[in-house]
């Protein structure tokens, strides 16, 4: 790629002017317009907005000057693409020694690592930096550390299309950015913001915990917990604000000076509650608060030593943060992971950290992705808002029944936000910036805001949010009170409080609150006396009554939420009150699965019109068991859409794979079925349904996206092929011991001899009663590992098979499967083996088809795919396996080796599987990496061609081949 005239011409004048343009007075603004500006423009940025998109869209974003340690400023530039962040630019101008000075590098690198942003950049034209920045910043780091890219001026010709391919808008939107920062993967080094606070904050819980709890010894175990989350959500809300400034920067790193600190802290928490109205901060009672005030924490005593340290690990130079960048889902993720762990008391009052229970179980937390957020968000709140005004979008109510750290109500209140001042934009912005109450202001660059009081209204009419656990009801509130004051300046702040008399933020003790969504009240009626009195059961219930907490809701004409959107509950612990309570109030549930019990409680929530959107596992549309659950939703509501997310780690841990479900209480005779990839789902409408179909379907499995069009072709293979059994016997393994059956047959003496007779010995024994055993683990593809295990084999055995079922040509299979592409697990042998049954036999009846002609078959792509389809134990359980009568009825393609055509294929067949077997003992041969590179190369080409003539064999067209091989266009 030439580098463009518009450069050429920069690196010319920069080079005769270099020595002025290096002096102290040429300053960074005119280097950011004269140079730096048209550099980006020559990469296809839009730096200043010609195109004319809406705020949030904009390629650049100039960011505000926002004082910060060490008197450093925010980036000067932030490139975005469809408002997301891919990375900022920070200037210089010319007299700083950007490949030498310390504090400029760890500057750009501090922002944009705490704006999880991987790749960043510092310039000041006559040189051009670029850093890792997923290497978490130090303030002694030499400037060359997480370095990945040094150019000057004089390198931009030579070195032009190296910086295009990454940097250039075209770049971004073809993904070559992302490739790029793959290629460029530490796996050393590198600590995440979000791992890297979470680490931060579970050690300032510990440090608080261990100390209020001394110092406080008549707190119970909930009031520890309250305390010390508490004081970390002030905390951190009170640092954020002063990055944002909205507070004076510095204020809380003062206290760091003397004595008393938690005194003179709880002083600017009393501040607080004046300026911000939260229920983050409230001391005293006042008319028309519904929640009682915080009468624990004024009284603390919390040594001076522990909140300084945790103080002054919030400031530069000891505190990588920028609060200013960092993005409020990043804050989710760490809150959630932080609410996976609680504070016990120990008999002597001394306070550990431990794992809830719930989560120890589900083997830990999960927090849901972003884009999961904004799909269902876009699906749900969007299609409501469509043709409304902001007087009919405030009667809008929008709700997650389990919200946790509050990720889906952050996400609908940021798209009610954007929606909002677009709205406003669009009908004119002086009709909505002026008069008693105004709904835009200018910002700082000419860009128009919504004002504090609109995004505060917005909130407190749209937004409301239950969750079992109070912990996670009060990092909700936080996250959307931090919400409501980003971009909000203090001047602005103050200006409303003088002139409208109003603190800055709501309380939300009316729209976030603390209950068991699936639980009422009535869940006591008919209960004893010592149940009513039993606290800690109260607590673990925590019944909720829809209609009292939200009676302005549920006593309107059309009552019911308009949205409900969220990630409910998985397997959650019950304990068996709870059970038989749900299983009286959902009778259509099985398992217990709390999952299915949201997913009905929550249309029952839905007005008449409302739309529910929520991710969910996916065996609510596998699970035969589930039809009724599946009948009952059907009975409340439509189906508008399904994303199936099978193919795609939405949550990295957990087995259970997941789905979204789109459903509307209006009636709908379609419902889309949404395909995916192996990475992200497409979001592409794959094929239509009716709601009578999904009625009446036992399971919804052939319904999903690859799993519909495999099955249109394979019930054809199914058809037209003669199956496994019509030329071979399927055997399994024997029974192995059973000391009742012995007992039986031989005596109680004779059959404990036996029983200790039946020794597993790494050599061989003398006697002919042993034989060499196989076990399902020593069997995979084309290769056989046998462990060298050695059993005593005779007529004891609960099912003796005459050792001819063990010999001779013979495939054996592995009943355990493995995922697809290749879930059969299958080889070929002459010698002897007895195995239990872990391990399938298949011996040939005639000799008219070779053992290995069949064993690529098995072995192939396709098999494994049909496998998946017809067996129906192939995706049960945690080890998914292949039953003898599903062997019998797999499909083998009609070839006749007594014909010219069919004999060919017949023996290319035969000789790509015996090249297979050779190769896999070549490679276990190989002593050297290198050659175990090239072998595995031979090997993957070998089972590529085995795959494409068994594709030839069954006659899959075209279309067909890149649907197995998950290539279809759809």
């Amino acid at each position: 790629m030439a580098v463009p005239k518009e450069v050429v011409s920069l690196v010319e004048r920069f080079d005769y002017n270099r020595e002025a343009y290096r002096s102290g007075g040429y300053k960074e603004t005119r280097l950011r317009l004269e140079f730096i500006d048209p550099f980006f423009k020559a990469l296809g940025w839009d730096v200043h907005n010609e195109r004319g998109y809406a705020e949030p869209y904009k390629d650049v974003v100039h960011e505000d000057s926002i004082k910060v340690g060490g008197g450093t400023e925010a980036p000067d530039y932030c490139f975005q693409v469809g408002g997301t962040r891919k990375f900022f630019v920070e200037a210089k101008k010319p007299s700083v020694d950007i490949k030498r000075e310390i504090h400029p590098a760890y500057q750009l690198r501090r922002y944009a690592w705490s704006a999880k942003l991987p790749l960043s950049i510092l310039t000041d034209f006559e040189e051009f930096a670029v850093y890792d920045c997923r290497v978490r910043p130090v303030t002694n780091d030499k400037a060359s550390t997480a370095r990945i890219t040094y150019l000057t001026y004089a390198d931009y010709a030579e070195h032009w299309e190296e910086i295009a391919s990454v940097f250039s808008r075209e770049a971004i939107l073809k993904g070559s950015f992302d490739k790029y920062v793959e290629s460029k993967k530490r796996k050393r080094g590198t600590a995440e913001v979000d791992s890297a606070f979470l680490g931060e904050i579970e050690e300032w819980r510990k440090d608080l915990a261990k100390n209020i709890a001394l110092r406080n010894p008549k707190l119970s175990r909930r009031e520890l917990n309250f305390a010390v989350q508490r004081t970390i959500d002030r905390i951190i809300f009170l640092r954020i604000c002063e990055d944002r400034g909205v507070e004076d920067y510095g204020r809380l790193r003062m206290l760091l000076n003397g004595t008393e600190v938690y005194h003179r802290l709880f002083k600017q928490f009393r501040e607080a509650d004046e300026r911000y109205n939260s229920g983050l901060f409230h001391f005293h009672k006042e008319r028309g608060r519904p929640e009682a005030p915080d009468e624990l924490t004024p009284d603390l005593t919390i040594d001076d030593k522990v909140l300084k340290g945790i103080l002054k690990g919030l400031y530069y130079p000891d505190s990588p943060y920028e609060f200013s960048v960092l993005p409020a889902d990043i804050l989710g993720q760490v809150y959630e992971q932080f609410l996976g762990k609680v504070i016990r008391l120990m008999p002597s009052h001394r306070a550990v950290i431990e794992d809830k229970p719930e989560v120890k179980k589900a083997g830990g937390v999960y927090y849901t992705p972003t884009y999961i957020v904004d799909y269902i968000v876009e699906n749900t709140v969007a299609k409501l808002l469509k043709d409304k005004t902001p007087k009919q979008a405030s009667k809008l109510r929008i709700l997650d029944p389990a919200c946790g750290s509050g990720s889906f109500l952050i996400g609908a209140y940021q798209y009610l936000l954007d929606w909002h001042r677009d709205w406003y934009i669009k009908d004119g912005t002086e009709k909505h910036a002026k008069g008693r109450s105004p709904k835009l202001y200018q910002g700082r660059h000419g860009d128009w805001r919504l004002t504090t009081d609109e995004r505060k209204r917005i909130l407190l009419k749209n937004i409301y949010g239950v969750d079992i656990d109070l912990q996670a009801v009060e990092v909700t509130k936080l996250s959307l009170l931090l919400k409501v004051l980003e971009g909000v300046s203090k001047d602005v702040l103050e200006r409303q409080k003088r002139l409208f008399h109003e603190r800055a933020l709501p309380d939300l003790a009316s729209n976030i609150k603390c209950g068991n969504s699936l639980i009422g009240t009535d869940f006591y009626e008919g209960k004893q006396l010592p149940l009513l009195d039993d606290e800690e059961e109260q607590y673990r219930i925590n019944a909720f009554d829809w209609e009292v907490e939200y009676p302005e809701i549920f006593k309107r004409k059309n009552p019911g939420f308009d949205a409900v959107i969220g990630n409910p509950p998985w397997g959650a612990r019950m304990l068996m009150t709870e059970k038989t309570y749900l299983s009286r109030m959902h009778p259509d549930v099985a398992d217990f699965e709390s999952s299915q019990y949201f997913i009905v409680h929550c249309m029952q929530l839905l007005q008449s019109s409302g739309i529910g959107g929520m991710i969910v596992p996916n065996t609510f549309a596998l699970n035969v068991y589930a039809r009724r659950c599946r009948e009952k939703v059907l009975s409340l509501a439509c189906i508008s859409g399904i994303v199936d997310l099978s193919q795609v780690d939405v949550f990295t841990g957990p087995n259970v794979r997941s789905m979204i479900l789109i459903l509307t209480r209006r009636q709908s005779d379609e419902c889309h079925i949404f395909g995916t990839s192996s990475d992200k789902p497409t979001f592409e409408p794959f094929r239509r349904i009716t709601q009578t179909r999904l009625l009446h379907s036992d399971t919804w499995k052939p319904l999903f996206s690859k799993e519909t069009l495999l099955s249109e072709f394979i019930d054809h293979i199914i058809r037209r092929c003669p199956i496994l059994s019509e030329y071979c016997q399927v055997r399994q393994g024997y029974i192995p011991y059973r000391t009742s059956t012995l007992t039986r047959r031989f005596g109680s003496a004779r059959a404990e001899r036996l029983v200790k007779g039946r020794l597993w010995h790494s050599a061989k024994r003398e006697s002919s009663e042993y034989q060499p055993e196989l076990q399902g683990r020593d069997v995979g593809r084309y290769v056989l590992d046998w462990s060298g295990i050695w059993v005593r084999y005779g007529e004891w055995v609960s099912t003796y098979l005459p050792l001819s079922t063990f010999s001779g040509p013979r495939i054996l299979i592995r009943e355990i499967t493995h995922p697809l592409p290749y879930a059969l697990l299958a080889s070929y042998t002459e010698r002897i083996f007895v195995h239990n049954p872990s391990v399938l036999a298949v011996l040939p009846l005639s000799e008219s088809i070779h053992m290995k002609f069949l064993l690529g078959i098995l072995n192939s792509r396709l098999m494994s795919e049909i496998f998946m389809h017809v067996a129906p134990k192939a995706k049960k359980g945690l080890f998914p396996k292949i039953i003898i009568t599903d062997a019998k009825r797999l499909p083998v393609p009609r070839v006749n080796p007594s014909m010219q055509r069919g004999r060919a294929l017949h023996d290319k067949m035969v000789q790509l599987v015996e090249k297979m077997l050779k190769l896999h003992k070549r490679l276990e041969a190989a002593k050297t990496a290198h050659k175990k590179t090239i072998i595995q190369r031979q090997m993957d080409g070998t089972d590529r061609q085995i795959d494409q003539l068994v594709y030839q064999l069954y006659g899959l067209s075209d279309e067909e081949i890149r649907i197995v091989e998950g290539e279809s266009s759809r």
